[in-house]
């Protein structure tokens, strides 16, 4: 009977503070940032640092979209969070600088959003090797939470705000799930994340190559990891990545002045928010030290055991407040100066022109994925034949429709053009290579690189494409002359002959202008020179002979 009255009061006990609960009067602890106002209310924290400090780690998380990314900068300007210390008799606020969890566990308690949860965890009890075993914290999906109960009390976000950053803290997962996009990484691949194969439908991968890793390459290998099967589809990722940002650009084209304007006001906000903590940070090193001083002044002189440290006490307090006060003079000094008018003006005609800023050499690769994943739900991806169908899914629900052509095997972006590569082959046939390389450069010919040509270049060429070197002699065994040997055949100079050829007299070929000319020697046989010369302008005196050397 001892053993069912003591169950009984221990279930009484439980399904009491369940009700509790669901009044939203049940609290253990207090977040930092509020305290009990009665047993059963909570508030905000009165202290201004305090409230301040919790609410810029919200605005910044609405500005980097990470969590990670947050704790770098909290931790790259030295900002301290408010942490909750417990006295046996009494707890007391403390000035940290920021570990991961402290800003995670900021941004995905509900409390902060004026909701009241309970039962967000749970207790897991297995038997193993004959003994009972308790697991706690085990975490609950929201719509499993036992209690929740928004407009609860105030908060510092809004619940929509509080939920779209959940949306976002899952969203930046990765390896999470076939929905999770992945927090934005370093490197050169412009969709990584937003990529999903429309064979299957799970997520594209992403690989880099080449000497330094700047070939970026998309492909979908989900069910040769689960299945053991082949490969869905694989594509380069330089057209695709220039394709979508096209069409990105053309859709924010008309949104260039405004993000212009946010970009000039972005500038300033960075130095006022840590100005603003420091300074809130002075104000209580102040008040703590004026504290510490009066204690000081409060206590006999004689009593030198308790002097001694109240003086010590002090001492630290105003070596606190000069360390505030040095931060904020460098800061200060290091402050950047805000645009002037002509600057203004320069990045408005910037923000008009959304194309200049995006492949800006200062606009990183980071950058760009931000602004693609702001404006971009995902991408679906399907290979058909030679060419790459997107359907680009924006935010709001329209989708626009790409086809990209897909790189032919062996194919890259610096392969020489046709025309530059016909005018090889016919070269070859008429000159050695430091000749060819010559003549395209007269010509403005580049390389697929954009190099100027040189011989070994030209020599390169024709053995990637199969052309055969020239060799003395092969004119001559085609019955082509070149301008010398006809001029020498003819007994007249150089100019003589290109007069015959532009007068018809002779029919020669060119490959380009400045190529050597390939004359007939058919056309020299039956050429009559004597008859040809007589064509040549005739001078103004009628009785002038010409020589006619034999």
């Amino acid at each position: 009977m001892s053993e069912m009255e003591l169950s009984l009061l221990r279930q009484r006990s439980l399904e009491a503070l369940r009700q509790k609960a669901r009044r939203g009067e049940l609290y253990f602890t207090v977040a930092v940032g509020y305290r009990k106002a009665r047993h059963d209310r909570i508030e905000i924290d009165p202290d201004q640092r305090v409230r301040e400090a919790i609410a810029l780690v919200f605005r910044k998380f609405n500005e980097f979209h990470s969590i990670r990314q947050v704790h770098l900068w909290l931790r790259q300007e030295q900002i301290r969070l408010p942490a909750v210390e417990y006295a046996p008799l009494d707890q007391r606020i403390v000035w940290k600088l920021p570990v991961y969890n402290t800003v995670r566990h900021l941004l995905i308690n509900p409390i902060y959003a004026g909701a009241y949860a309970f039962g967000r965890t749970y207790t897991q009890i297995s038997v193993r090797e004959g003994r009972k075993r308790v697991v706690r914290g085990y975490r609950r999906a929201q719509s499993e939470w036992e209690v929740l109960l928004p407009d609860h009390h105030e908060g510092y976000i809004s619940w929509e705000e509080y939920t779209r950053n959940q949306r976002l803290i899952a969203d930046n997962a990765n390896s999470k799930g076939l929905m999770a996009r992945g927090s934005v990484r370093r490197g050169d691949a412009l969709l990584a994340g937003l990529l999903r194969c429309g064979h299957c439908g799970r997520r594209l991968h992403v690989s880099y190559s080449g000497t330094v890793g700047f070939c970026v390459r998309y492909y979908c290998r989900g069910s040769h990891l689960n299945h053991g099967t082949e490969r869905c589809i694989a594509f380069g990722g330089i057209r695709v990545d220039g394709a979508v940002s096209a069409e990105l650009l053309r859709v924010l084209a008309p949104l260039g002045i405004e993000a212009a304007l946010r970009a000039i006001d972005a500038r300033a906000t960075d130095d006022s928010e840590v100005r603003r903590q420091l300074e809130l940070a002075l104000t209580q090193a102040r008040y703590e030290a004026g504290l510490a001083r009066r204690q000081y002044d409060a206590v006999d002189p004689d009593n030198r055991l308790v002097a001694a440290e109240l003086e010590r006490r002090w001492n630290d307090r105003l070596v606190e407040v000069h360390r505030i006060e040095e931060q904020l003079a460098a800061l200060a000094t290091a402050k950047m100066a805000m645009p002037s008018a002509e600057e203004r003006a320069r990045l408005m005609s910037l923000g008009a022109d959304i194309e200049a800023l995006w492949h800006h050499p200062g606009a990183t690769a980071e950058t760009r994925k931000r602004i693609l994943r702001t404006a971009i739900v995902e991408i679906v991806a399907k290979v058909i034949g030679d060419t790459i169908d997107l359907v680009v899914h924006w935010q709001g629900g329209d989708h626009t429709r790409l086809t990209v052509p897909k790189n032919r095997t062996g194919g890259h972006r610096w392969t020489t053009e046709a025309e530059t590569g016909d005018l090889i082959r016919a070269l070859a046939r008429q000159q050695p290579d430091a000749g060819i390389a010559a003549i395209l450069n007269r010509s403005g010919k580049r390389t697929g690189k954009g190099n100027t040509w040189t011989e070994s270049r030209v020599r390169s060429h024709r053995n990637t494409h199969g052309i055969a070197v020239y060799r003395d002699g092969e004119m001559a065994e085609r019955g082509e002359l070149t301008l010398d040997q006809t001029a020498r055949r003819l007994m007249v100079s150089k100019i003589t002959v290109l007069r015959l050829i532009g007068s018809g007299a002779i029919r020669a070929r060119q490959v380009c202008k400045g190529a050597p000319w390939a004359i007939p020697e058919a056309e020299i046989a039956q050429l009559d020179a004597r008859t040809a010369l007589i064509r040549r302008p005739q001078p103004e005196n009628p009785d002038q002979q010409t020589f006619i050397f034999q």
